[in-house]
């Protein structure tokens, strides 16, 4: 069976890391959950964007 998660490293500048450290904790979250919730976030929001696009693009 495959892992639901893998670590990675990544590089992030240290003032955002910072910001992100403080909203996750504010968040109760680890600063994981929280770089990973924001991702799916983000991610769904864009799919939704796409989706509207394909919508308009379908009706003209």
């Amino acid at each position: 069976m495959k892992p639901l998660k893998e670590k990675i490293s990544i590089t992030i500048d240290w003032d955002l890391l910072a910001q992100l450290r403080q909203r996750a904790e504010l968040d109760d979250r680890s600063l994981s959950q929280y770089i990973n919730l924001l991702l799916k976030t983000q991610l769904e929001q864009e799919k939704a964007k796409e989706r509207r696009l394909e919508k308009r693009e379908a009706t003209n």
